[in-house]
């Protein structure tokens, strides 16, 4: 079986911004991956002007929160720095078994990799005058509407990329589970 994969285009955000992007690309994933009965669910984004949908799982959205949560603690330990987020599908194989040992093998059939860029949010210095400040208040906030702006048009070629690929690339996936296929993310360590 062939191991189909899908490099998803680079994202650029700040530390304030992982949590709505990664939900919104794993629960796009999963929900375009998940072909038991699901309830979905809308979700809007916090920071973001996006919306997308959740499988309605709520073991599988406290999975998806915790593995955010752990890249988050990973990025305030590594700030500025480009990383990977692996979200691989797989079947389990029962290996012929000995007398003690019961071996199982994953055969991967799928796998996203999220790339991230994340970035320390730019600081404006301070200027001895107020109408400086001002200028630089209003600077910042024309910058950091403009980057928002950016980010939701590539979070949007995103998520076209997660559909395309979806509807295109069927044959490797295996027979219909009752359940959610058998899956792991990998965050960086």
């Amino acid at each position: 079986m062939n191991c189909e994969t899908c490099q998803l285009k680079e994202l650029e955000l700040e530390p304030t911004e992982i949590r709505d992007v990664l939900r919104c690309i794993l629960h796009t994933i999963f929900f375009h991956r998940t072909l038991s009965l699901v309830r979905p669910k809308d979700v809007d984004c916090d920071f973001l002007e996006i919306t997308y949908v959740q499988c309605g799982l709520p073991e599988l959205e406290k999975e998806v929160d915790e593995k955010i949560d752990q890249f988050t603690a990973w990025v305030e330990k590594h700030p500025n720095r480009r990383s990977q987020i692996c979200l691989s599908f797989f079947d389990e194989k029962h290996r012929h078994p000995g007398w003690f040992v019961n071996k199982t093998e994953r055969i991967y059939w799928e796998q996203w990799f999220i790339n991230l860029h994340i970035m320390s949010p730019k600081r404006y210095s301070k200027s001895n005058s107020s109408k400086g400040l001002t200028n630089i208040g209003a600077n910042a906030l024309e910058e950091t509407s403009t980057r928002r702006a950016a980010l939701e048009s590539s979070i949007n070629e995103v998520l076209f990329q997660i559909i395309n690929f979806a509807n295109e690339k069927k044959d490797h996936i295996p027979a219909i589970p009752d359940r959610i296929f058998n899956h792991e993310i990998m965050i960086p360590r």
